[in-house]
């Protein structure tokens, strides 16, 4: 009897969901193939639902009661575990211990995005203690995303009972099925892949074909469009800038054991050969670092990211035994101009670094100035010059004769024009952070 029973309740939750998938696709057809992306799931030892990007499960009971609340109930529930597989969350874990806060982070993203849609189907006008929180997080990030709510949670260290409230406020499902990136040989990587293929489908979709849609779905495409900016390894992108060369130095890679020990065996004391006593290596020979030092570029961002150039490039492998790097701080004009040519100088201008300038902002006159040394035949081969800024100020006309690059290092995310010869990095925090040196 109870088997017939609870055959017949997932008969009715199989319903429930078709309903909802339709409701939801009806009104938001840029979501077509990430609604049918999850596998219906019944599960008894669930409280609510859960999903781990291949299969929604549910408890039927809880399934049920929802749905008896109404269909608007239902279609949160399903879309709260579509958005988490959609915008990542499901493999970006943190450390055990901060499990809880990231949990909590994804929850009010994917919440504010779903309060953000002005549909029917997912009408459930926010409480005033709601709007307090995402107007709060509001003035200090631009976007609201998994990873600046995390970001923000650490760095004030809320009080367990105000946790306490939000968790009761925003949690929908469970997630302990959530996986961790290096979770050894079964880490889910095909499902993040398609995960990542249908965001990006929606993205097209949304800024072509459907731009009525993004317009009245503002949250959602600024977290896809965060989540699908390219993640970067800073030590890789300095790479562009080094040039390859022959140094004096035994290259192991091209030796043969193959004819060292033919030779030896054939002979007794004579190898038929020996390591090449040179190799090709790339490493930085003349480089320009330019900072942008107007008001409207923070003194902490221009800290951290000299801090994190300055591990990469103390360290000696980076360099050849002449280089010539020009550190050059500039607003509307160009402020100082250091010449570092030893690592001793390096880690000498780091310590008495200070930000001069704090005017208006044109990129113009660093490119002038570099311009101006180039004539003077001040580097062997400049390779290359890299501009931290905010990205607010105007760029030269002219394609230099050196690659050249813009970073920036954004809280927000939003995208930055610049010339089409110049080459774009967008840095967050964990991008930085995440690099080993």
């Amino acid at each position: 009897m109870f088997e017939e029973a609870l055959v017949e309740k997932i008969e009715i939750c199989s319903e429930i969901i078709k309903d909802c998938r339709s409701q939801l696709y009806l009104n938001l057809r840029f979501l077509d193939a990430a609604l049918c992306s999850l596998a219906p799931e019944p599960s008894m030892s669930l409280e609510r639902t859960a999903s781990d990007g291949e299969v929604f499960r549910y408890q039927p009971e809880y399934l049920i009661a929802q749905y008896r609340i109404g269909n608007v109930s239902v279609n949160r529930c399903y879309l709260h575990s579509i958005f988490h597989c959609l915008f990542g969350h499901i493999w970006n874990l943190p450390e055990p211990e901060e499990e809880m806060l990231w949990d909590l982070s994804c929850d009010i993203a994917v919440e504010y995005v779903m309060d953000g849609l002005a549909l029917r189907c997912l009408r459930n006008p926010p409480r005033p203690y709601r709007r307090a929180v995402y107007e709060g997080l509001l003035n200090r990030i631009p976007v609201i995303h998994g990873e600046g709510v995390f970001r923000l949670l650490k760095e004030g260290e809320p009080d367990i009972r105000v946790l306490a409230r939000m968790i009761r406020e925003f949690a929908v499902d469970e997630h302990f099925l959530w996986k961790r990136k290096d979770s050894g040989p079964k880490s889910p990587l095909d499902q993040q892949n398609r995960w990542k293929d249908i965001r990006d489908k929606m993205e097209t979709e949304l800024e072509t074909f459907s731009k009525e849609a993004a317009e009245d779905s503002k949250g959602l495409i600024e977290q896809i469009q965060v989540e699908n900016r390219e993640r970067y390894d800073y030590r890789a992108f300095l790479k562009k800038f080094c040039v390859l060369k022959e140094e004096m130095q035994v290259d192991l890679d091209s030796f043969d054991y193959i004819f060292y020990n033919y030779g030896m065996e054939l002979y007794g004391n004579m190898p038929l050969i020996e390591h090449q006593e040179t190799k090709e290596v790339q490493k930085i020979e003349d480089f320009v670092i330019v900072i942008d030092t107007s008001m409207s570029c923070k003194a902490s961002l221009v800290q951290k990211f000299l801090e994190e150039t300055y591990s990469i490039l103390s360290q000696s492998e980076s360099f050849y035994r002449k280089f010539c790097i020009h550190v050059i701080q500039c607003d509307e004009r160009v402020q100082s101009d250091i010449v570092i040519e030893n690592q001793r100088q390096l880690a000498a201008y780091m310590e008495q670094f200070q930000v001069k300038g704090m005017g208006g902002t044109d990129f113009r006159p660093a490119f002038e100035y570099v311009n101006t040394l180039l004539a003077k035949k001040a580097f062997r081969k400049l390779r290359g010059l890299i501009y931290f800024t905010d990205g607010y100020g105007q760029y030269p006309l002219k394609k230099p004769v050196y690659d050249t690059a813009f970073v920036f290092f954004r809280e927000d995310y939003l995208d930055v024009d610049v010339p089409p010869w110049a080459i774009k990095l967008i840095l967050g925090k964990e991008e930085l952070s995440n690099n080993e040196y």
